[in-house]
């Protein structure tokens, strides 16, 4: 009975350092680096390799911007569904999914301006 326990215990041990090794490889970007999220983003993912459960760190002022989660069509248009994800807290984070993420600010005229970028995430 006693090794089953200590089996267990190494077992859980093992998933648990797993889990840390996976979740110590993310790396955090803040979108904009000090500039924070504003108009003219569109290059800022350039030569960044951003990789799955990595996480994007929206900085704004919640009273002027938002980060909407679009898919390409609403990258390409300025537009937001009403199904899309909306943050407004003015300090985002945001873990990325594998393959391509959208994300724009639908006050009006900020995505036209730029205030969008797009994630592949490999």
């Amino acid at each position: 009975m006693a090794q089953g326990r200590g089996i267990s215990a190494i077992m859980l041990l093992f998933c648990m350092l797993v889990l840390y090794s996976e979740m110590a490889h993310a790396k955090t970007y803040v979108v904009g680096d000090a500039a924070g999220w504003t108009f003219n983003m569109t290059a800022w993912p350039h030569g960044k390799l951003i990789m799955a459960d990595d996480i994007l760190v929206f900085n704004y002022n919640s009273s002027n911007h938002n980060v909407v989660i679009v898919d390409a069509a609403g990258y390409s248009s300025c537009s937001a569904s009403t199904r899309s994800k909306t943050y407004q807290s003015g300090h985002d984070h945001i873990q990325i999914v594998r393959g391509s993420s959208y994300f724009i600010c639908t006050f009006p005229g900020h995505c036209q301006a730029g205030m969008k970028i797009a994630i592949n995430a490999v």
